[in-house]
Parts: structure tokens; C-alpha cells; sequence
């Protein structure tokens, strides 16, 4: 064991434990018995590289303890050293006990004033988590052999609100990481086709104090306070083997893990916030603050503070905890939530930045997936393409595009057939496969896929906002009615045009990434920034299997014909050459009248028809975004020669082609497949 390691490590007759700090006078370990009474206060030295460090004979994994780090108390200069707060071990395995808010875990008393900032002499101690000691980690299992980029279909879900109102899951696994290993789950997502879900945070957080205030609690996590421990709201006695233990189920289930992590702030808030941990350890070193007012914190995250990656020990830090969630854990890859904070220097964000550059290159790491969401709300914070190869990028501009179009918004039909290609005018040029996107029509920000074609207004009075957070824009709409419609023919209409949208993503080269719920009409009731709705506007509602159980099936057939079509999966992008000596084009774009779309003809396009061809097998996709029925006229592989109908988004389906033209009803679409078709060319 290297003693410059930080954290607590026990080596069979003791533990060593390291603190760092850079600005630290003295730092006191804090031992606790198991009723959180204070038992010894123990001082470290000062060793090598800012590490503080002690060995104690005859620790061993469970015992509990804190840190009293002394040293300057001058908020105005970012120094926030106060020995009267316990700070929790950024390094901790395992947490004890819960935070509550109190004036005590403020370094400054409240009523002071935001210039004063006078010294809090009040213990914290009682409603801070102590940090655990841990001993060896259970086996975690690896899913082999892994799957491929170009075979992914991500699965985003919230652990809690995926198993709160489940059927089949007993009332104590509901809200719980054995929530989400129960058979039943299990079962649901083997059959629904996904190759891999990604799990919503799960690191330690807590409940900003403004939302206790309002009866209200985080739902979605995005709040962290340590970036090992798993959160003790989703589990039992043990978190960590909770967690492993979930990994491993899914793992057999044959479905991959990924982690939403987030690496770009901290739950302790702005300079008004409360010290837990990485404020009073080394406030200058872990946050970056504004040049000449270092009492500040720079905002890039609309957290209050973010993350300083250009620190060595900060990109330590986030490498030793992806380390240990992939090794130890067994996740399978992460989201890096608002990614860009990982390569932002003073200077602003680059590719090349350390960490990044660390993160894509570190050993340990090397199988493991990265996916960022290349955005923040900094100067210059929206990089969507600019990402080391390394990296798939959470592509915004498809979810947008896609919505606009089957919405019937003008000029985009052009934009939606570079989403159906891929987007290689984000990727191609850097040498990136349509792997490299990530591709969503709705996530965990926003509204519902059934809320999307429902309300054209958010609907968040619930957050105690007064309705002015989550997104205003939107690309949404309701078809007649706000909210819930008696109307058949509305409804009817909603529905085609979910399926719509989950075709395209389906059809789509690129990573499709489904938000879960969405195959069975999962609603939040136009709520699209359901953060702190840890009630039924936020979990999901699974009576939607049985109200319209075709649709799912619909979604299933979808998510299959994906999984065994390689069409569908290039890991290069097509351009419309020539496969074999038959010159069978592997993409083209045709007009409904069956010639080749020419450039004139994308600006006011409500329909066109995609084609693609490997020589042995075709698949076309023919779309209609207008208010009308339009005619296509099939080019001559599309004949009687042998093509299929296999989808439809419109009820009743149109009949299987027969002829030279079939009609496709108004904001529908649909799939025609082919093992012998012939030439593949647009009719004149």
C-alpha cells in the first residue's frame, strides 16, 4: 500500500490513514463508537505531498470517523478552515448515518451577512455521515464478452423511480438497488431487447436545504458529497454489496451497466453553502473561484460551485473513483454529466485537457465505455463533436431535429436525414464512427416521450418554482388539448406520433438511447424538470403495460429488427458507393416519387424515404411528417421482387406492397425490408 494513498486503508493489523491538503496547519482524525459518540481525536503528520497521515494498530474495517482539518478561517481569500466541523473522507468507502441540515454544519454563522462571515464555533458533528472504515470488496463480475459500440441500445432509468410502483417487486426491494436485480425487472428488460441501462447517479448526495424547506427532496441525485460511496437511500445494510450484488444480476441478465457520474460539483453549494467535506479540507484546491474575488466560486454547472480539473489532485481524485466503480464495482462505463467542467482550464475547455487525456488513456480503464454530455453552462461550454475519439457524445441536436421534424416544423426534413445517417457533419471529419453519438429523443431532463406529444407547455408548479425551471423550449406539442384528451382521434394521433419518434431512433445509425417508461406511455404530467418529484409525478407508472400492450410490443419488434440488422449498425458511415459489381448503392435518399432527392427538393420535403443495401439484404424507411396522405412511388427493388412490410406506425397498417406505390398515412411511417431485392436504383 502506497502511504501517500488517500483514504483509509486497512492491511490486516491496522489502518493507514491520508488526508490531502495544501493549506492545512494540523489535521485531526475524529473516531466515533457505533452511536456516533466522539471517541478519540487523534493529530496527523504531515508527510509527503500535502498528505497527512497516521497508522492505527489495531483499527479495523467498520470503524467510523471524521477529520478536523485547522488552518486560516478567511472566507474573502477562499481559506475556509474550521476544526469545529466534522468533514467527511473524500476517499471513504462507506458512509454512517445521515446529513441533516443545521445552522452547525455552516463554517460561518448564518446571520453574520454574506461580507462578515464570522466563525461557527457550533459542532457539526452530530449531522454529518461518518466515514467507515472498509475492508476487502466483494467480487464483482465483468459481462463477457462486452458489447460493441455499434450494437449498444441504452436504457436510461432512475433506481428508485424505475421500482417504486412495480408490480412484481416486494414492497421492501421497491425504491432499492435489489429493486432493480428482482426477477421480474430482470425479465422486463431481457425481453424489451436493451443491450445496456444506465443508471441515474447513485453516488452519496443529499436534499438541497431549499427543497426540505418546500417538503421536497432531490429525485434524481445530481448532488454528490463523495464519489465512492453508494447512496444509502437505495439500499440496505451495506450499500456497496447491495450494489455489486445488482451489477452481478444484471450482468447474468446479459445486459451492461453504465454510471451516470458527476464529476463536475459538489452538494456543499456555493460560498454559502455548508462545509462537508472538500470546503474545509482544501476549499482553494478542489473548487475553482473567480480571479481576484477567490471567496467566490466560478458557477459553470448552475450548481454553485464546480470542480477544479486543473488541479492534479482533483483529476486523482475523479481517476481513483472511476477506478474503483469499474474494478471493484463492475460498471461497464459512465455519463459524465456536463462533461465540458472535465476539460475546462482557465483558458476554457480543450480536448486535450490532462484529464480528459487521463481518462482516455488510463490502463485501468481502457474497456470501459465513456460517454459524455459535452455541455455547460460556462463560456464556450457547448462542444457537442469535440471530444477525444475515445468519447460518444449525448447528441442534443438529434433530439431536437427529430422532434421538430415529425412536429412539422419547416426546413427539416434535410437536418432529419443526417440524423437518420448519423450525423457525420458532427463526427466524420475527426475520424469518429456514428458510434460517436449518443442518440435521444427524451432523457431524465425534460418531458416524458408520451408528455412531448401531449402539452406544449411545461407544467412544474410542483417544484415551487412558480413554474420558471426545466426548459421552455421544448419542440413539443399537444394536438388540440393540453394534457389529458378524451378525443380518440387525438389520441390516436399522439400515439403514432410516439411511435414515430422511437422508429426513427430505432432506424437510426448512431447509439439509440431510450428514456424508460417511454415504451408504454409513462407520463409525468407535464412536469419536464422532475428533479425533486420523489413521489408518483416521478416514478413510473407501470399500469401503462396494460393499457395499450401492442404499443410496447411495437417498441420490442422495434428494438429487434435493430439487433439483427447490421444495416442498421454500421460502425462507418455511408455515403452512397457501391457495395459489389452489381452496383447496389448502400444508401440513398429518394423523393416520393421514386427519383433520388435533389438538393432543391430537401427545403420544403414533408416526406422522403431512406434506403440502405449491403448486397444481400435491403431496409427502407419511408417517412411522413406532413398533414396530408402522400403517395410513394417504390423504386423497382421495392416492387413484388420481395419486399415486406415490418413496420407501421399508423393504425390500421397499410397493406403489404404489392404494386409500385403505396400510400402512407399523414405523421406516420414506415419500415419495408428485403433478402432478394433488385436494383436498388430510383425509378425516372
Amino acid at each position: 500500500m502506497n502511504p501517500s494513498s488517500p483514504g483509509a486503508h486497512w492491511d490486516g493489523e491496522g489502518v493507514h490513514f491520508a488526508l490531502f491538503s495544501s493549506r492545512a496547519e494540523a489535521v485531526e482524525l475524529c473516531l466515533f463508537d457505533e452511536h456516533a459518540n466522539e471517541t478519540r481525536r487523534i493529530p496527523l503528520s504531515d508527510g509527503h505531498g500535502d498528505i497527512w497521515q497516521t497508522h492505527l494498530p489495531g483499527c479495523i474495517p467498520g470503524q467510523r470517523y471524521g477529520y478536523r482539518v485547522h488552518g486560516p478561517y478567511d472566507p474573502q481569500k477562499g481559506l475556509r478552515f474550521n476544526p469545529h466541523k466534522l468533514l467527511m473522507d473524500p476517499y471513504a468507502r462507506a458512509l454512517s448515518g445521515r446529513f441533516s441540515w443545521s445552522e452547525a454544519v455552516f463554517d460561518f454563522v448564518l446571520d453574520s451577512g454574506n461580507e462578515e462571515f464570522r466563525l461557527n464555533k457550533l459542532d457539526s458533528a452530530p449531522f454529518i455521515p461518518k466515514s467507515v472504515v472498509t475492508g476487502d470488496t466483494g467480487d464483482a463480475s465483468r459481462l463477457q464478452p462486452p458489447v460493441p459500440w455499434s450494437e449498444m441500445i441504452i436504457y436510461e432509468a432512475n433506481v428508485r423511480g424505475f421500482t417504486m410502483k412495480h408490480p412484481g417487486i416486494p414492497q421492501a426491494e421497491r425504491g432499492k438497488f435489489r429493486g432493480m436485480r428482482n426477477g421480474a425487472i430482470l425479465e422486463y428488460l431481457k425481453a424489451l431487447g436493451i443491450t445496456s441501462i444506465e443508471l441515474m447517479p447513485v453516488h452519496a448526495f443529499i436534499d438541497e436545504a431549499f427543497l426540505e424547506k418546500r417538503g421536497l427532496s432531490n429525485y434524481w441525485g445530481y448532488n454528490s458529497i463523495n464519489f465512492f460511496v453508494p447512496e444509502a437511500r437505495y439500499a440496505g445494510i451495506d450499500p456497496a454489496a447491495d450494489f455489486r450484488d445488482m451489477v452481478n444480476a444484471i450482468h447474468e441478465a446479459g445486459i451492461e451497466v453504465l454510471l451516470d457520474v458527476v464529476y463536475n460539483h459538489t452538494g456543499e453549494g456555493n460560498e454559502l453553502g455548508p462545509s462537508l467535506s472538500f470546503r474545509g479540507i482544501d476549499n482553494l484546491a478542489y473548487y475553482r473561484n473567480v480571479a481576484g474575488q477567490q471567496g467566490k466560486y466560478i458557477n459553470d454547472t448552475g450548481c454553485g460551485n464546480t470542480l477544479d480539473a486543473d488541479h492534479p489532485r482533483v483529476r486523482e481524485l475523479v481517476i481513483d473513483s472511476l477506478r474503483y466503480w469499474y474494478a471493484d464495482m463492475g460498471v461497464d462505463g459512465f455519463r459524465f454529466d456536463l462533461a465540458t467542467i472535465l476539460g475546462r482550464s482557465a483558458q476554457g475547455f480543450d480536448p486535450t485537457h490532462p484529464l480528459l487525456v487521463q481518462i482516455g488513456s488510463d490502463p485501468q480503464l481502457r474497456a470501459a465505455k465513456l460517454i459524455a454530455e459535452p455541455w455547460d453552462i460556462g463560456p464556450g461550454g457547448y462542444q457537442l463533436g469535440r471530444f477525444p475519439e475515445q468519447w460518444s457524445e449525448w447528441n442534443d441536436q438529434y433530439r431536437d431535429i427529430v422532434r421538430r421534424f415529425w412536429h412539422g416544423d419547416p426546413q427539416q426534413a434535410g437536418e432529419m436525414a443526417k440524423c437518420l445517417h448519423g450525423s457525420a457533419n458532427l463526427f466524420e471529419q475527426s475520424k469518429r464512427s456514428p458510434s460517436s453519438g449518443i442518440n435521444f429523443i427524451t432523457a431524465h431532463d425534460g418531458f416524458t416521450l408520451s408528455d412531448l406529444v401531449s402539452y406544449r407547455l411545461r407544467h412544474n408548479e410542483a417544484n415551487g418554482e412558480q413554474n420558471r425551471d426545466g426548459h421552455a423550449h421544448n419542440f413539443s406539442r399537444n394536438h388540440g388539448v393540453e394534457g389529458d384528451s378524451g378525443d380518440d382521434a387525438i389520441m390516436q394521433l399522439r400515439r403514432r406520433q410516439r411511435l414515430n419518434m422511437l422508429a426513427t431512433l430505432l432506424v437510426s445509425q448512431g447509439v439509440p438511447m431510450l428514456l424508460a417508461g417511454d415504451e408504454f406511455g409513462n407520463s409525468q404530467q407535464g412536469n419536464n424538470n422532475a428533479y425533486a418529484q420523489d413521489n408518483k409525478t416521478g416514478w413510473l407508472d407501470w399500469g401503462g403495460l396494460n393499457t395499450d400492450p401492442e404499443f410496447t410490443e411495437q417498441v420490442c419488434k422495434l428494438i429487434n429488427f435493430r439487433r439483427n440488422s447490421p444495416l442498421l449498425r454500421q460502425q462507418r458511415f455511408l455515403h452512397g458507393s457501391h457495395v459489389d459489381e452489381a452496383a447496389w448503392p448502400e444508401i440513398e435518399w429518394l423523393h416520393p416519387d421514386g427519383r433520388i432527392m435533389a438538393p432543391d427538393d430537401w427545403a420544403g420535403a414533408g416526406a422522403f424515404a431512406m434506403v440502405l443495401h449491403d448486397g444481400t439484404e435491403a431496409f427502407a424507411v419511408l417517412l411522413n411528417a406532413s398533414e396530408s396522405i402522400v403517395k410513394f412511388i417504390l423504386p423497382d427493388a421495392l416492387s413484388v421482387a420481395g419486399w415486406s412490410l415490418l413496420f407501421s406506425s399508423a393504425r390500421p397498417a397499410p397493406p403489404e406492397p404489392g404494386g409500385q406505390s403505396i400510400e402512407l398515412q399523414e405523421k406516420s411511417m414506415i419500415c419495408l425490408g428485403s433478402s432478394k431485392p433488385g436494383v436498388l436504383h430510383g425509378s425516372s
